[in-house]
């Protein structure tokens, strides 16, 4: 049966196409766009932030989302070499950078023609509020197998920081950069291991310590932008033997736990296993998730940020797409601007 009912001219719409990385969601925004006008990407960023919260409360948020949704919005370069720009968004606001989203973006801009360039393994050139980042796509025949990036520089701030946690008492963490700053835990150190049946417990340990760290320490990046100068979230860390390194996971924004093994977490372990001579460049470890899915990730080069030494991690994983969705937003529907639940 046909269906040829059309919403009425009055209801915004907004089309998207819906993917996951390693299990975690990626909601691209592809039609009815706002403009978003900036110079860089932190500028564009600050304007959505000011001004287009709204959508994002509406597409992250339920009845169309959930607590854990994760989105993208494109936007056009800011560079003269850039393919792209890209905004993330998430419960909470807008983040600065997102490895699931670079893996998750260039699968489907590239297998659904949002980005055009074609070859065996196109390059696609990324601006992103934390700075350039180049995804290569490793295609079989028409189809992206899987996207590899190398990130913005990555380096550890803080080594061995102790933080009074309410209920835990003294927490050691190191705090790193990924293009996010991230509180680093061992997970046994907090009396917790990272299993999906202990989950509701990963995030209130995580999230305890993202407030305490943020309450005790002034976070501020070597470089001097303070639009980067803020706790993303707290990755829990627990080593594994054999062929996969360890496991990670990451409590970010208002309590999302993600699903993924986090690329800009796993770039800041790189950043940390390479500060303290545990990981030379050239060398790859596997990293999974708390659902049991991988990232690889490995030191491609040695950087400097500031003063501070950093690494060029380049991050390996895969997408897959699972939807595309026209949403509409009924002017006098009084749940239109979204609620959460968390």
């Amino acid at each position: 049966m046909t269906n040829a009912w059309n919403p009425p001219a009055t209801w915004n719409r907004i089309t998207t196409i819906d993917a996951h990385t390693a299990g975690e969601p990626l909601r691209i925004i592809t039609g009815d766009l706002p403009d978003l006008p900036g110079d860089t990407m932190l500028e564009k960023r600050q304007y959505a932030r000011e001004h287009h919260d709204r959508l994002r409360r509406a597409l992250m948020w339920e009845p169309r989302g959930h607590a854990d949704m994760y989105g993208c919005i494109l936007t056009p370069p800011v560079t003269p070499d850039g393919d792209t720009g890209v905004l993330f968004m998430h419960n909470e606001g807008f983040s600065t950078m997102c490895g699931h989203g670079i893996i998750g973006l260039v699968k489907v801009g590239l297998e659904c023609g949002l980005i055009k360039l074609r070859g065996r393994e196109p390059v696609v050139k990324i601006d992103t509020p934390a700075g350039r980042v180049t995804a290569r796509a490793h295609m079989n025949g028409e189809k992206v197998a899987k996207v590899s990036f190398r990130n913005v520089p990555s380096f550890l701030l803080e080594r061995d920081l102790c933080a009074e946690v309410p209920g835990l008492g003294q927490v050691v963490c190191d705090i790193a950069f990924g293009g996010a700053f991230y509180a680093y835990v061992d997970a046994a150190s907090v009396g917790i291991e990272i299993h999906p049946g202990r989950y509701a417990e990963v995030i209130d340990i995580g999230m305890r310590i993202k407030r305490a760290v943020m309450s005790q320490y002034d976070i501020v990046h070597p470089a001097g932008d303070s639009d980067l100068n803020f706790l993303y979230g707290t990755i829990l860390v627990q080593p594994l033997s054999g062929k996969v390194h360890s496991r990670n996971a990451c409590v970010f924004a208002e309590g999302e736990l993600d699903r993924s093994p986090t690329g800009t977490g796993v770039s800041g372990r790189a950043a940390i296993h390479h500060a303290r001579a545990e990981l030379e460049p050239g060398r790859r470890i596997t990293i999974e998730s708390i659902i049991g899915t991988r990232f690889d990730v490995e030191i491609a080069e040695l950087a400097v940020v500031g003063e501070s030494a950093a690494v060029i991690p380049e991050v390996t994983g895969t997408a897959f797409i699972t939807g595309r969705h026209e949403f509409l937003m009924d002017p006098e529907d009084p749940l239109r601007d979204g609620f959460i639940l968390r």
